[in-house]
């Protein structure tokens, strides 16, 4: 399946439901101020955001007036343009040191353990040797989970016991991949409410104890969050930001949501990368964000 082909499948459901509405909308009719209510209620209801839909729809405001535009039609691509502009590219993952060090943060439900599992399956096929941590020790079912993967994927994966310190798992896992002589070392956390103070300054301690594993560490810190929670998923978003120095974002169940416009609002409102995206159920099904194709595949539906 060609990458186009993957966002259009994987983004269906937004592309027909919330912005599906476009193409009514920016029809041949004549651009009247009921043209720029309905735009602003579709990309709102699409999880954009109430600022970001609000931007957007100023600078395409802005180009009608400059261009002399009439007609609905003739805002399309223009509408395009801004969306894409709204979404930075991904960086160029480095992982230099050796080994580096991933953290990685979410609540529950997100998909933490699943997409950590579904990397490491990308890792190891592109030659990395992996050393997963599983410092979510509050759910035995997660360190249960962690260990099938890593059973099935042949990846050693350093737990605990039932309820144990989560800091000294993380610990145990960095030297672990030290002393093995990994490339890779991901550590699950404890998937928890981003509400709950003192689980968040659990997650700190964390953070704090793998960087005293290893001077640098966590050489990312990556942030799963579930795209069928819309806005929601932006106040965890901030508040783990708050907690821990979240690199990037992974937006998973992408397939699942009719909204896919909280990825222009996660990139407006906390300045994250949206680094993976998850398309599908597949390993292959989580892949690196194409804010191209993304556009293309959420805007497909309103272009037939």
């Amino acid at each position: 399946m060609s990458v186009f082909s993957r966002w259009k499948e994987g983004l269906s459901r937004t592309s027909k439901a919330a912005f599906g509405q476009i193409a009514s909308i920016l029809g041949t009719t004549e651009i009247t101020n009921e043209t720029w209510d309905d735009l602003e209620a579709v990309l709102i209801q699409a999880d954009m955001g109430i600022e970001t839909a609000g931007s957007v729809l100023e600078e395409l405001k802005r180009l009608t007036r400059a261009e002399g535009w009439t007609r609905s039609d003739q805002l399309s691509s223009a509408l395009k343009r801004e969306l894409r502009a709204r979404l930075m590219p991904p960086p160029t993952l480095s992982y230099d040191d050796s080994p580096s060090v991933i953290l990685v943060v979410g609540v529950n439900g997100s998909g933490k353990t699943t997409t950590i599992a579904k990397l490491s399956a990308a890792f190891t096929a592109s030659g990395k040797k992996i050393l997963l941590g599983a410092a979510d020790t509050f759910r035995a079912a997660a360190v249960d989970q962690l260990q099938v993967w890593g059973d099935r994927l042949n990846v050693e994966v350093i737990a605990g016991a039932a309820e144990s310190d989560p800091g000294a798992v993380a610990f145990s896992a960095v030297q672990a991949g030290i002393a093995r002589g990994v490339d890779l070392i991901m550590i699950d956390t404890a998937g928890r409410l981003h509400t709950r103070f003192n689980l968040m300054e659990e997650l700190k301690k964390v953070y704090r104890v793998v960087g005293k594993a290893m001077s640098g560490a966590p050489h990312h810190v990556w942030l799963v969050l579930d795209a069928t929670t819309g806005q929601n998923a932006l106040q965890q978003a901030r508040s783990f930001k708050d907690a821990v120095n979240v690199t990037g974002v992974i937006l998973t169940k992408l397939d699942s949501s009719a909204k896919g416009g909280m990825a222009f609002a996660i990139q407006r409102e906390l300045n994250l990368p949206i680094l993976f995206a998850g398309l599908g159920e597949k390993a292959e099904d989580l892949t690196p964000f194409d804010p191209d194709a993304f556009v293309d595949g959420i805007l497909a539906n309103s272009q037939e």
